[in-house]
C-alpha cells in the first residue's frame, strides 16, 4: 500500500492493516530474531577458537622459557626480568591446585565439589543416602546423608574458581609472550611498578570496573548459574536435606504437562495467558491515561499547574507497598471500605462484593483497575517533559489544516511520544510481566485456586514462582518457569524493539 492510500484510512482501518502486516511479517521477523542469537552465539565460538589458536600458536613461536610458562606460570615472565609479576602467577597456580587437592578442607570444594556433582557416577549430587548403616565407630546407627543442595552450590563455586584461573592463566601464557617479543625487540619489559601505574592512567577503567564485575559475578551470576542447573534436577519439597538427582529436560516436561483437574500444564498456560493480557493493559492504560492526564496538566489555560503536579507526586512519594496494602483493605469483602460505600451506604449493591477472591475476571480487572490508579504518576512524570519539548508549530499547523485534539494526539503527540519513549515501554512491559508487588500485595491473602496448581487466578507467573518456591517447595519447576520466563521477556524485547524506529532511526524522527 503506497502512503497515500495509508493516510487516507480511518483509524480502524489503519488498526487492522497494521495489525495484519505485523502477523504478516511476524514469521521474517522471528527470523531475523533467532538470526541475531544464532550470529551471537556464532561469535563466542569463533572467539573461543580463535582463542585456541592463539594459545597453540604461542606456544609454537614462544622460546623455552614460554614453552615453561605453560606448566609453570609465570616462569617466563621471571625469566624476562618481571620477578614479581611472574611470582603473582606462580603462586596464584600452586593456590588453585592447593584448593583443588584440599578443598580448603571443606567438603564438597575442589576436586570433591566436581565428583560430587554427579558426571562421574549414577547422576546424583553426592553419594550418601539418609539413614540405617555403620558409623565411623564401628556400631550400627543412623547415617546422616549428603546434602545435594549444598553440594551443588559448592560444586558451581568450583565451577567458577576453575573458570578465574582458566582466564588467569591464559593471560600469564600471553603475558610470557609478551614479555619474550619486547625483550626480542631490543627493550625492557616492564616493571611491576610501571604496570601497576598503568592501571590508575591508561588503564584505568579496568580498575573502576573490577569491583563490580567481582560484584556482580558473586551475587548476580552465580546464583543465576546455580538456578538454572535446579531446572535439570528433581530438588522439591521431598529432597531437601537429601540426595537428588540430574534429570535433564524432564522438569520443563513436567511443567507442560495436562494431567488431572490441577495439573502443572493447565497452570501453566492460564498463567501464561492472564500474564500477557496483564502485561499488554498495564502497560498500554498506564502509557496512554499517564500522557492523557500531562496533556490535560500542560494545556493552556489550565491553572495551578505546579499544584497538579505536585499532587501526583506526592503520591509516587508514598512507598506503594503501602498504597497497595491499603487498597487490599478496602477491597476486603468482610467490611471493606468500597464495600461499606456501595453496600451500606449508597445502597448501589445488593450484597458485599469479593473484589479480589470471587470471579477471576472481577479480580483481573479490579488488579488492574489499582494497578493504573498506582501507575498513571509515574507515567506523568515521564511523559510531562517530553510534552513540554514537542514543538508548538506542529500544533498550529495541524489546527490551521483543520485537525481537532483527537487527530492532533494521534498524528503528532502519539507518534512523537512512542519514537521517544518505546525504549521505556519495553521496559515497562517486561516489568509488568514480572511485577510481583501488585499482585502479590493485594491478593496475598487469598487461597489458591481449586482449578489450579498452587496458585489462583489473579497470580502471574513470577508470584507463581514464588509460591511453588516458598508454600510448596518445588525449587526444580520455580528454575524452570524463572527460565522460560527469561526467554519470553527477552524474545518479546528484542523483537519489539527492532521493530520501532527508535532502532531504525536513531538519530531522527519523522
Amino acid at each position: 500500500m503506497k502512503y497515500i492510500d495509508y493516510v487516507q484510512l480511518n483509524p480502524f482501518q489503519k488498526i487492522g492493516y497494521n495489525l495484519k502486516k505485523f502477523f504478516v511479517n511476524l514469521p521474517s521477523n522471528l527470523g531475523k530474531v533467532f538470526k541475531a542469537i544464532g550470529n551471537f552465539f556464532k561469535k563466542i565460538f569463533v572467539g573461543i577458537g580463535k582463542g585456541f589458536a592463539g594459545y597453540f600458536s604461542r606456544f609454537i613461536k614462544g622460546d623455552w622459557a614460554t614453552k615453561i610458562s605453560y606448566v609453570i606460570m609465570g616462569f617466563g615472565n621471571m625469566v624476562k626480568g618481571q620477578v614479581i609479576k611472574g611470582l603473582i602467577f606462580l603462586l596464584t597456580e600452586i593456590a588453585f591446585i592447593y584448593f583443588m587437592i584440599t578443598g580448603l578442607n571443606t567438603k564438597g570444594l575442589g576436586w570433591s565439589g566436581i565428583y560430587n556433582l554427579g558426571f562421574f557416577n549414577k547422576g546424583t549430587i553426592g553419594f550418601n543416602e539418609e539413614g540405617w548403616g555403620q558409623l565411623p565407630n564401628g556400631r550400627m546407627g543412623r547415617v546422616e546423608g549428603d546434602d545435594s543442595m549444598k553440594l551443588l552450590l559448592y560444586g558451581v563455586m568450583t565451577l567458577v574458581i576453575i573458570g578465574i584461573f582458566f582466564a588467569v592463566y591464559i593471560a600469564s601464557t600471553k603475558s610470557a609472550y609478551k614479555a619474550q617479543q619486547t625483550k626480542a625487540a631490543g627493550e625492557k619489559p616492564l616493571g611491576f611498578g610501571t604496570e601497576i601505574k598503568e592501571f590508575f592512567d591508561s588503564k584505568f577503567h579496568i580498575t573502576l570496573l573490577a569491583f563490580p564485575t567481582l560484584t556482580i559475578s558473586i551475587f548476580t551470576i552465580l546464583p543465576l548459574l546455580f538456578m538454572i542447573l535446579i531446572a535439570f534436577t528433581n530438588y522439591d519439597h521431598s529432597h531437601i536435606g537429601k540426595l537428588f538427582s540430574w534429570v535433564g529436560l524432564e522438569t520443563f516436561s513436567k511443567v507442560f504437562a495436562n494431567t488431572g483437574a490441577a495439573s502443572m500444564g493447565k497452570t501453566f498456560v492460564e498463567l501464561v495467558k492472564w500474564t500477557l493480557i496483564w502485561a499488554v493493559l498495564a502497560t498500554v492504560l498506564n502509557y496512554i491515561l499517564g500522557m492523557v492526564v500531562a496533556l490535560m496538566i500542560n494545556k493552556k489555560g489550565i491553572k495551578l499547574k505546579a499544584l497538579w503536579r505536585t499532587l501526583f507526586v506526592v503520591t509516587v512519594a508514598v512507598p506503594q507497598f503501602v498504597s497497595l496494602l491499603l487498597m487490599s483493605q478496602m477491597l476486603d469483602v468482610n467490611g471493606g471500605a468500597v464495600n461499606v460505600l456501595l453496600h451500606d451506604v449508597l445502597h448501589w449493591t445488593p450484597q458485599y462484593i469479593d473484589f479480589l477472591g470471587g470471579d477471576p475476571w472481577v479480580a483481573r480487572i479490579t488488579v488492574i483497575i489499582v494497578n493504573i490508579w498506582v501507575g498513571i504518576p509515574y507515567t506523568i512524570l515521564i511523559t510531562s517533559g517530553i510534552l513540554m519539548n514537542i514543538p508548538a508549530d506542529l500544533y498550529e499547523s495541524a489546527t490551521i489544516d483543520g485537525a481537532g485534539p483527537v487527530k492532533s494526539f494521534f498524528k503528532i503527540t502519539l507518534p512523537y511520544m512512542l519514537f521517544v519513549t518505546t525504549p521505556y515501554l519495553i521496559t515497562s512491559f517486561v516489568g509488568n510481566i514480572n511485577n510481583f508487588n501488585v499482585i502479590y500485595l493485594l491478593t496475598s491473602n487469598l487461597q489458591n485456586s481449586n482449578d489450579l496448581y498452587q496458585a489462583g487466578y489473579t497470580d502471574l507467573l513470577v508470584t507463581w514462582l514464588f509460591k511453588l518456591t516458598m508454600n510448596s517447595q518445588d525449587y526444580n519447576f520455580a528454575a524452570a518457569i524463572g527460565i522460560l520466563v527469561f526467554i519470553v521477556c527477552a524474545t518479546v524485547s528484542l523483537l519489539t524493539f527492532n521493530l520501532t524506529k527508535s532502532a531504525k532511526n536513531e538519530e531522527e524522527f519523522s
